[in-house]
């Protein structure tokens, strides 16, 4: 590994021992708000496997019973829904608005690696164990991938460990360290963007589907493959003629972009085979649909999700709470636009440059020689034949000139400004706008905490030189520090944070 590799693999570690430390710590001065996450009645299905471990779980058969007491008193907020998943299967409508990816694996860890701990602690004990270690284990490895991505997009070495080093002590870090998927997204859609931004589609599109599984929002990858194919077209078509080879780049990022809505897409189909055609107790409304939309009801009914809904003065905290990612993530995008846009101005510059001095472009002028002379006889058409002959000529230049430099900026161009950064930046405005005018907007600290392009932007302002940079920086990391404290307390003791 590299030595910058190295030195985030130590942060990693480091931000999530100082998590679990605070967590701990904040549990043991402060009494939750809120102590029934240990209350836990039996499956509602006799077959359920969770049935056959039912006489480990009592306190007075397992050897540790404070400590396994103390383990499932942990388990708060939507942790709950995930363990109760990973334990009994979907039960009630509302829990498959929560993704099988994490409850999945909770449940294999716990029947096999972390089995020979039932005996000791209980069974819920051990798949909210088997939650934290997975989720802990999985954001140290996202964050080394965030820095072979920010690396590959960038190629900037100390951009990129600056960004890695802020992602390692984001603000939503307590949910990193949680029974939340936050990490296992993190993981499998850095990791995929790394593999599919380095050639190997196949890679990609495997790690890409998987993330699709942890969040519904894991879909909306497929727009990376889109612009790649996009990428690849106009190089088949401007280097090598081609037009077959543009049109198969195309085909192929269509297919690629499709792929990724097949787990979201079937896991719909399981629940609506599993509320809708097994239900013996009438059907929901949802089901009778034209188009059932399980995930969009769930989130609307029992959730309240829908655009401007969330617009309520009592409200007005959650706002609050959320505006300073609301604020970086509207900066990021407003930032790499200036610079698309100087880049533009410079593009335009050098056409204005091929133009005569009394400002005719010598294009429109062409086009006019030629309807006119097929018509009209006129004197001195020799002279206009010249003309033509070094416009057209001029024309030609102007075109590979900025066909270089159009190729430059696709290929070359570093930092924060290269053309590669263009699709986290439109994945970040939409996930942005999304989070603010549909969803719970205090949910935008961690909804948004996985998105490069905030991160690549705070280590570029706070590596540039200068008294406000420095100030930006302290601000930045101000915030990250208080909500790592805050979010450690509030959450881990069931009071309401993001």
């Amino acid at each position: 590994m590299q030595k910058s590799e190295r030195l985030v693999l130590r942060l990693a570690i480091f931000s999530r021992f100082l998590l679990i430390s605070l967590i701990i710590t904040w549990r043991f001065i402060f009494p939750p708000y809120d102590s029934s996450a240990q209350l836990n009645p039996r499956c509602l299905s006799s077959s359920s496997t969770a049935d056959g471990l039912s006489h480990l779980k009592e306190a007075d058969q397992v050897l540790w019973p404070r400590a396994g007491a103390a383990i499932e008193g942990s388990v708060v907020w939507d942790s709950v829904y995930f363990v109760r998943i990973a334990e009994c299967g979907y039960e009630y409508e509302q829990t498959y608005a929560f993704l099988p990816l994490l409850p999945l694996s909770i449940f294999l860890l716990s029947r096999s690696v972390f089995a020979p701990l039932i005996p000791v602690i209980g069974y819920r004990a051990v798949l909210a164990l088997s939650g934290y270690v997975l989720n802990n284990i999985a954001f140290v490895l996202a964050a080394i991938y965030f820095y072979k991505l920010s690396f590959l997009i960038l190629k900037d070495s100390a951009a990129s460990l600056q960004a890695s080093v802020l992602f390692c002590f984001n603000p939503a870090s307590v949910f990193y360290s949680s029974i939340y998927s936050e990490s296992l997204y993190a993981l499998f859609s850095l990791s995929g963007l790394f593999y599919l931004f380095s050639g190997s589609n196949y890679v990609a599109i495997l790690l890409l589907g998987v993330c699709g599984t942890a969040r519904s929002n894991g879909a909306i990858n497929a727009g990376y493959f889109c612009f790649k194919a996009l990428l690849q077209a106009y190089d088949a078509i401007t280097n090598k003629n081609s037009i077959s080879f543009a049109l198969q780049a195309i085909v192929g990022g269509a297919a690629y972009s499709i792929c990724l809505f097949v787990p979201f897409a079937a896991y719909q189909v399981y629940g609506y085979y599993n509320i809708c055609v097994c239900a013996s107790d009438g059907l929901r409304p949802w089901c009778n649909s034209r188009v059932p939309n399980l995930y969009g009801y769930l989130q609307s009914h029992y959730w309240g999700v829908g655009f401007l809904r969330y617009f309520e003065v009592k409200q007005l905290p959650n706002f609050l709470l959320a505006s300073p990612i609301l604020s970086i993530a509207i900066a990021s995008v407003i930032y790499y636009a200036s610079l698309l846009q100087q880049t533009l101005q410079s593009f335009r510059t050098t056409s204005d440059s091929m133009t005569d001095p009394h400002g005719k472009d010598h294009c429109q002028e062409i086009i006019y020689s030629d309807n006119s002379s097929a018509s009209v006889e006129f004197k001195g058409n020799h002279i206009l034949q010249r003309r033509k002959s070094a416009y057209k000529a001029n024309a030609s230049e102007k075109f590979h000139y900025a066909k270089h430099e159009m190729d430059s900026f696709i290929k070359f161009k570093q930092g924060y400004c290269s053309v590669l950064v263009l699709p986290f930046i439109l994945h970040l405005g939409f996930m942005t706008f999304m989070a603010f005018f549909v969803m719970h907007v205090q949910v935008a600290t961690r909804f948004l905490s996985a998105s490069p392009p905030i991160y690549w932007f705070a280590s570029y302002v706070m590596l540039s030189p200068g008294r406000t940079s420095r100030r930006v920086g302290y601000v930045i990391w101000s915030y990250s520090i208080a909500y790592i404290l805050l979010g450690s307390l509030l959450f881990s003791n069931f009071y309401p944070f993001t």
